[in-house]
């Protein structure tokens, strides 16, 4: 084959840019092409799109597909997911279903300790084979690159068994090491020593960030401060969970330390905001995790307004975010974020994107990976408008059809 035509497509649309991470107004600027074409070369990289009218003569052997009545995104990039695990969380959401508290949580065995009892139980290769069926879930739902971090093992073994998995199944690994202590060990300043000594040199080996869930209970700021930056001297890119149950510091630690984002940011002030509008540091806001727990949406359009740089992400995970699908994320996203559908696009394509180092993908336009997906739509902004609805009918990644309803 010497390359992929998608053409009569519906719509095109794509973000305008020069690779740089999408900034206040810059995230609504789109530009929409109907009657559409796409065209990827035998390399895997988009050649060019336009209108059809625009076509120009192909090779015989160039393989077609018929987008008529069909919208085209660039393929949507998750950068924020937990999916090496094993087990479930059900009777946990069950019981807070039932109005159990946190604390009844976990005196009845549950929180993330309960999956890491189950995934250090289920071995690399089952740890592999639960990566891949998440992975194919996403890809369904449009997902053509997830980050995907460990932080159930919490021993060296597990953890890095999570993070093969997660480079198996072709997604990009971030060792989660200080996610929480685990029983074995006294407190959070033992565990991140015996982890930064046991763990980091060979996590840093396979992974191209660190991550710390910063907040009461979990990891403090001095605990995480010196943790991250032993992972930074290691060599690797640096993300906090933080602001998601109360602000204690996380964001500006994350400024401090250069830290690629900062997450959740649910409880997050106009202190934290302005702290981000200045700063590269990228703002992963995940509405589903806000939603399950019947917490606070984090400040989507202040953030947007100031100038930070926002992306989306699912936080697909078994306790708090069990769904893989970035369209409900969009749908979130205008619906309670007060953001536009080019808004969360942007967030869930350029910046996501950038937020992995990615800057390959996230657009359409030459010379980038051929990621895209074709919408069950003949208006892109089905994407967000069809809650929960069945809207992604092909995808393509690296120039392949990944997935197809036809």
């Amino acid at each position: 084959m010497t390359g992929l035509l998608i053409r009569d497509l519906a719509q095109v649309v794509t973000h305008v840019g020069d690779g740089a991470a999408l900034r206040g107004r810059g995230l609504r600027d789109v530009t929409t092409l109907d009657r559409a074409y796409v065209l990827i070369g035998e390399d895997g990289a988009l050649v060019s799109m336009g209108a059809m009218v625009d076509l120009p003569r192909l090779a015989d052997d160039v393989e077609e597909l018929d987008g008529s009545g069909l919208s085209a995104i660039p393929g949507l990039v998750d950068c924020h997911t937990h999916p090496a695990f094993a087990g479930d969380r059900v009777q946990e959401f069950s019981l807070r279903a039932g109005g159990a508290t946190y604390e009844e949580l976990l005196a009845a065995g549950g929180g993330i300790l309960s999956t890491t009892r189950a995934t250090r139980a289920a071995g690399a290769n089952e740890l592999r084979r639960i990566v891949a069926r998440h992975r194919d879930a996403m890809l369904a739902h449009g997902t053509t690159t997830f980050e995907g971090k460990s932080g159930y093992g919490l021993d060296r073994d597990t953890e890095l068994e999570q993070l093969g998995a997660v480079v198996s199944a072709g997604g990009v690994p971030t060792w989660l090491g200080a996610h929480a202590v685990p029983p074995e060990h006294p407190d959070a300043d033992a565990y991140v020593d015996w982890a930064i000594a046991e763990v980091l040199p060979a996590a840093a080996r396979v992974a191209v960030a660190a991550d710390v869930f910063v907040e009461r209970g979990t990891f403090g700021i001095d605990t995480a401060r010196r943790y991250l930056r032993a992972c930074a001297d290691a060599g690797l890119a640096l993300r906090l969970h933080g602001d998601q149950l109360t602000e204690m510091g996380a964001v500006p630690l994350a400024v401090e330390l250069g830290a690629r984002s900062v997450d959740h940011l649910e409880t997050t002030g106009p202190d934290g905001v302005a702290a981000l509008s200045r700063s590269e540091v990228a703002a992963v806001l995940l509405p589903i995790a806000a939603l399950y727990l019947g917490r606070p949406m984090p400040p989507a359009r202040a953030l947007v307004d100031a100038g930070a740089i926002v992306a989306l992400a699912t936080d697909f995970n078994p306790g708090s975010a069990f769904c893989e699908s970035l369209p409900v994320v969009a749908t979130l996203a205008c619906t309670q974020l007060g953001l536009s559908p080019e808004e969360a696009l942007g967030a869930m394509t350029v910046n996501a994107a950038h937020v992995l180092g990615l800057s390959d993908r996230g657009r359409l336009a030459p010379g980038l990976r051929g990621d895209v997906v074709l919408l069950d739509a003949p208006d892109w902004r089905h994407l967000a408008y069809h809650l929960a609805g069945d809207v992604v009918h092909t995808v393509i990644r690296d120039g392949q059809v990944v997935v197809s309803r036809a």
